[in-house]
């Protein structure tokens, strides 16, 4: 679609998940546009998200908030959303909350993952999300169900709200700035699936990737 025409433009940061992208766009809502921010990758991400007709964004500087902070730069709708492009979040899932920011019920809406299958959170993932939600409730008095890793909010007060992390360290920081600007934030159950078939984690594909997010995430809350 036109994304001048657009009521949200959806951020999408990729590092090698070409194997994902195909059913990741075919579910997004009418009326939101995909910007792919390329985050190095060498399985032609970049070239697969323009086949289908996504605006793609190339960050070389390699980190989670590196490529959410492109994708945000480059968004032009006045709602901005932000969705793993792995696969195991389905876009069509975004309008409630896109609705929730709209009305203003809440300055950011973010998705609570609900698992569709055994198997599919793993065990050390689940359980780093929540010692980082635990010690976010101490610091901020913020009580969450997730790490926000759906969410939908204003472009403009996402900007202004200056998260500065460009690595894993980024959600984290998102919500201990959000809590303390004292944004309202609107929680919607969402699906979890499995991540396309050809693609890795790079925080729960693994015990090692998992313990290095934990590291961001503690550094930021610190």
């Amino acid at each position: 679609m036109d994304r001048r025409a657009a009521i949200c433009d959806v951020v999408l940061p990729c590092r090698d998940e070409a194997a994902a992208l195909p059913t990741v766009l075919a579910g997004l809502p009418e009326g939101y546009a995909a910007i792919v921010v390329d985050n190095g990758s060498s399985d032609g991400t970049g070239e697969v998200a323009r086949s289908l007709a996504a605006t793609v964004v190339r960050e070389d500087r390699i980190g989670y908030g590196a490529a959410v902070h492109a994708g945000v730069l480059a968004a032009t709708a006045e709602l901005v959303a932000v969705v793993d492009g792995d696969g195991s979040m389905d876009l069509a899932d975004l309008p409630p909350l896109t609705e929730l920011v709209r009305r203003g019920e809440a300055t950011m809406a973010v998705g609570r993952r609900r698992p569709t299958g055994r198997g599919v959170w793993p065990w050390h993932a689940r359980l780093g999300t929540r010692l980082v939600l635990r010690r976010l409730r101490r610091v901020s008095g913020l009580a969450l169900g997730d790490l926000a890793p759906m969410r939908v909010c204003r472009r403009g007060d996402l900007i202004a709200l200056d998260v500065r992390d460009r690595r894993f360290g980024y959600p984290v920081e998102l919500m201990l700035r959000a809590a303390r600007t004292g944004w309202s934030i609107g929680e919607v159950d969402i699906a979890y699936r499995p991540r396309a078939a050809g693609t890795r984690s790079k925080v729960s594909g693994s015990l090692r990737g998992t313990v290095r997010a934990a590291r961001d995430f503690a550094r930021v809350t610190s």
